[in-house]
């Protein structure tokens, strides 16, 4: 995951904006008509530990150089070893060039697809994706990156497995990408969008994952954050039915609060509809220490399930994802902002103060104007452009 200028702090508070919505609000479902999706416990978390300990291994060397390489051919293999048709031309590997010379490779996507079943609607592509480059080495210190991102590549290998041994496969296509370079200004994606294979249209719902195995600043929260649903009102309603595993809660959020921070950035320029699922960063983000010994396998676990989950669905509805130009604004986002700042505000009461009088202040003024307008229960278009530069201004002051 690409951080921000000041250490990745976007997502952090939005995810953390998100979790009061997980923690407070009692149902998001926007039609309680519609029949709930049960998600079932086929990933486990012996399933996905292998993957993030091979991936995050000192001998990956941070998944840069030799290690990177180990990386990829052990995606590739997984990839033939399930008997997924290649991706690219008869390869499952896309080479990203360098631009300097004729054969010179900057990267490698590895791609894989799963052909829909059925003919009215396979030509229509369901994409899972995950990054699977990270730091390396710095000052002779590996970067394992075991969260970031080996958690989703897990998660990438064991879908395609699924899929992969369904007897009836989905009716649309299901393909699947590991981006090389998401760490280096997401240029794996952002090649991969402007060469695809097909059509980039094609793609009805573009899926990734960055940061599955751990919880926002290691506290307690039984959450994934889910942004890009506000794009499209079939992903929202996917989402909004899931009955995701004991202990974990689905929280959604608009992605404009979190900005460009992983690679659904080149999609979502290209107007597909897409979703971002996050537990959020923590202290050992982009640090050696994120260890394989450090991820929650059960959690990360019960997220591929979830994601594995909608993407089946995206897969067999009757009706695609569509884009939404302009999403109307929700009030359950005012809500969570409500919500976490009565939280800030009662922390520094509570104990040893962390705010100044400025910081204080401004928060103040933030709850006392998100919990009016979610008493009246309606926000406006012109209301929820403050509400964004507040929650930024949050970020960039508080956290």
């Amino acid at each position: 995951m690409i951080p921000s200028p000041r250490h990745a702090i976007c997502l952090t508070t939005a995810v953390f904006l998100a979790a009061s919505l997980a923690a407070a609000l009692p149902s998001l479902a926007a039609d309680e008509s519609a029949a709930p999706i049960p998600v079932p416990s086929t990933i486990t978390a012996s399933d996905v530990r292998p993957h993030i300990e091979f991936l995050a291994h000192p001998d990956r060397m941070g998944r840069q150089g030799a290690g990177l390489a180990a990386a990829a051919g052990y995606i590739e293999n997984w990839f033939r070893d399930h008997k997924l048709t290649p991706l690219f031309e008869g390869s499952y590997r896309q080479a990203i060039p360098d631009g300097q010379t004729p054969a010179g490779a900057l990267g490698t996507n590895l791609g894989a697809v799963i052909p829909g079943s059925d003919p009215a609607v396979r030509d229509e592509i369901i994409l899972i994706t995950a990054h699977y480059d990270h730091l390396g080495k710095r000052n002779g210190v590996i970067y394992p990156g075991a969260d970031d991102n080996a958690s989703s590549v897990a998660m990438l290998l064991e879908s395609a497995r699924q899929i992969a041994a369904m007897p009836v496969k989905p009716r649309r296509t299901v393909a699947f990408v590991a981006f090389d370079l998401e760490e280096r200004l997401l240029h794996g994606s952002r090649w991969f969008a402007a060469h695809p294979p097909w059509d980039i249209h094609r793609i009805r719902l573009f899926i990734t994952a960055d940061l599955i195995g751990r919880s926002l600043g290691n506290l307690d929260l039984p959450a994934v954050f889910v942004m890009g649903s506000e794009r499209s009102t079939k992903a929202r309603e996917i989402l909004d039915r899931l009955q995701p595993p004991a202990g974990l809660e689905i929280a959604r959020l608009g992605a404009d609060l979190v900005g460009t921070r992983s690679d659904y950035g080149p999609f979502r320029d290209f107007r597909i509809p897409f979703l971002f699922f996050s537990t959020g960063e923590h202290p050992d983000y982009h640090t050696p220490r994120d260890t394989p010994d450090r991820i929650d396998y059960p959690k990360c676990a019960s997220i591929s399930n979830v994601i594995l989950t909608t993407a089946l669905e995206a897969a067999n509805a009757d009706a695609a994802p569509v884009w939404i130009r302009d999403p109307a604004p929700d009030i359950e986002e005012v809500k969570a902002l409500a919500r976490v700042t009565r939280l800030l505000l009662d922390a520094d009461g509570a104990g040893t103060p962390r705010l100044s009088d400025l910081q204080r202040a401004f928060i103040e003024q933030v709850h006392a104007k998100t919990s009016f307008m979610a008493r009246r229960g309606t926000v406006t278009a012109e209301e929820r452009v403050w509400v964004v530069r507040a929650a930024q201004w949050l970020m960039i002051s508080v956290f």
